[in-house]
């Protein structure tokens, strides 16, 4: 065989380098990018669970990053029942393997204590003056927030922003990654199919509007100093959004939710997207391995087991049912046939309730 000139060894030579740097600049690539997918059935962005999470953002072994729990809250007797079970599977489930959960706030903005006090680990705040939130008292979520984070003490670096009808039903880690926070998606939430809205409050200059996350503040787990760069801008975007008739129209009773997924990012924060990270009975019909049953939805059956939402069920399970005082305990259980999601949730509150001293009281 005729030696190779060499020349063409220098060029093969060459080229080999360059293939070999190629190939781990690729690998250095795909390792520290986080990898999204889009869910075109549900809607939103999310990320894949599969793909490892970047080794910069990774915790190390045996580590714990405790978030504490913050709720707002009135003093409503509806919003009272709720909070009062709630509270009751915080303390149940924080101290399991698993969990990372720390210490707890429910952040009062009725502006004076009320009877839960002693019971619950509470902050008094103030509402909104009068009239500002126009009915709409979610408005006073993120002026609690502002309140709450300049007066508070708060040990955790981390916040999760919780609401009175969550349950938790497995440990909670924390979700968060450094300046990543965790959310859940909401396929409700969708700032591209109202770009024409959102760009009123996130100009053109911050970016696509792609960059706006597809969820509302809860359940959210932030880093504490970021949280306190957002609140404000939270809070005037709500405002600013209601002020804005065809804004209030638009978005109605999740307006809020979307000044928030607006104000993060005017902030430049995106979101970790974790479908885990809660269940709505009745549409998710099981458990698993998600942390969080938010029962903001009727749940309404017939005694077969099937489902008659939008219509009072034979049998039926709807927090709005009980607006002026707790429900009554040792709720009868769901028909044979219907979803283990709403089972277990009539389970959790009966356990609460059974629990909860001088439950029928409020």
């Amino acid at each position: 065989m005729a030696r190779a000139s060499p020349i063409i060894l220098v060029i093969l030579a060459l080229g080999f380098c360059f293939v070999t740097y190629n190939l781990i600049i690729m690998i250095t690539h795909n390792r520290y990018t986080r990898k999204w997918i889009r869910d075109d059935i549900n809607g939103g962005i999310y990320f894949d669970p599969v793909v490892e999470m970047p080794e910069d953002l990774k915790k190390p072994k045996n580590s714990r990053f405790p978030f504490h729990v913050a709720l707002t809250a009135t003093d409503s007797p509806y919003s009272k029942w709720q909070c009062r079970i709630m509270y009751y599977w915080y303390k149940k489930m924080k101290d399991l393997p698993g969990s990372e959960m720390g210490g707890f706030t429910r952040v009062l903005h009725s502006g004076k204590p009320d009877n839960l006090m002693d019971e619950i680990p509470t902050i008094v705040v103030d509402p909104l003056p009068a009239g500002l939130d126009r009915g709409y008292i979610v408005l006073n979520r993120p002026w609690a927030f502002v309140q709450w984070l300049e007066k508070a003490t708060i040990e955790e670096e981390y916040i999760l922003m919780a609401e009175p009808d969550h349950i938790f039903v497995n440990p909670l880690p924390n979700l968060a990654h450094g300046g990543f926070p965790a959310a859940f998606p909401f396929f409700y939430i969708n700032p591209a199919e109202n770009e024409k809205i959102v760009r009123k409050f996130y100009p053109e200059e911050y970016g696509p509007v792609t960059n706006v996350d597809p969820i509302g503040n809860s359940p959210v787990i932030i880093k504490k100093d970021l949280l306190e760069k957002i609140a404000p801008t939270w809070m005037n975007v709500s405002l600013k959004m209601k002020e804005d008739p065809e804004t209030d129209k638009a978005f109605g009773w999740v307006l809020e939710m979307y000044a928030y997924a607006v104000a993060s990012a005017l902030h430049g924060v995106q979101h970790i997207l974790r479908k885990d990270f809660m269940l709505q009975p009745p549409w998710d019909l099981e458990i698993g391995r998600k942390f969080i049953i938010h029962f903001t939805y009727g749940c309404d059956y017939n005694l077969k087991g099937e489902l008659t939402y939008g219509k009072i069920g034979e049998w039926r399970f709807d927090k709005r049912s009980h607006l002026r005082g707790p429900p009554p305990r040792n709720l009868p259980l769901p028909p044979p046939g219907v979803p283990e999601s709403v089972v277990t949730l009539v389970k959790c509150v009966n356990e609460a309730t059974a629990n909860i001293p001088n439950w029928d009281t409020e």
